[in-house]
């Protein structure tokens, strides 16, 4: 049970009753069309008390039962005091109609019974105005759902779009790392050339210098060996 909606029609109850209860005592000292008035008057508020009676029993079907069993006796309370009111402006009918100057012929119940069934068809009216009200919260109510799985949604693609930021973050890390990795290549492959060069100049010249060092050593055996004077 919606506790905001039972006193939303608590209070439109109250309302009406307030100016039913005042419309018999009006209806005293009016005569003629005025009257008239009053009785179609007091039959709309009358009808409109009703549906609201009938939508706060509906609400309390689903109440707690504590609080079902006191507002239940409030309601026919409320219910008891609407049909006392409407008793005495029924009371007060055949006196609306003696103030008419050509009542209709056959008619047995005289103006209150003619406006009573210009009240039923106010009374189906308010009906379906209810209905379409409950159409209209029903509404709300989806409209309301969807609103808030839509902010979930957008929290959800807040979250992941915050959680891609933070990848593409480590991602650019890992991409500067590599590439300082790479230069850190370039410089090594170079320094390895350079070392390379080196050892096959050293080599060269090495094998420059043995290649002296046996000519020398040749020319000093024949030299000493060979040569003759």
């Amino acid at each position: 049970m919606s506790s905001e909606e039972f006193e939303k029609l608590h209070e439109m109850f109250g309302g009406l009753y307030d100016e039913l209860k005042l419309i018999p005592g009006k209806a005293l000292s009016c005569h003629g069309e005025d009257r008239k008035k009053l009785v179609r008057t007091f039959d709309e508020r009358h009808g409109e008390a009703e549906e609201v009676l009938q939508g706060m029993e509906d609400e309390l079907r689903f109440a707690p039962a504590s609080y079902r069993s006191a507002m239940s006796t409030k309601v026919r309370l409320y219910r008891r005091d609407l049909s006392k009111l409407h008793r005495e402006m029924k009371n007060l009918a055949p006196v609306s109609a003696s103030f008419s100057h050509r009542p209709m012929e056959g008619s047995h119940h005289g103006i209150y019974a003619a406006e009573n069934q210009q009240s039923t068809h106010l009374q189906s009216q308010r009906a379906l105005l209810l209905q379409g009200t409950d159409s209209l919260n029903s509404a709300s109510e989806s409209i309301a759902r969807s609103q808030r799985i839509a902010v979930e949604t957008e929290q959800i693609g807040t979250d992941i779009i915050e959680e891609l930021g933070g990848q593409r973050e480590q991602l650019d890390r890992a991409r500067n790392r590599l590439v300082n990795t790479g230069e850190n290549l370039s410089r090594s492959r170079k320094i390895l050339r350079a070392m390379s060069r080196r050892l096959m100049t050293n080599k060269l010249l090495l094998a420059i210098i043995i290649i002296m060092e046996l000519a020398i050593l040749g020319a000093v055996v024949y030299l000493k060996f060979f040569w003759k004077k």
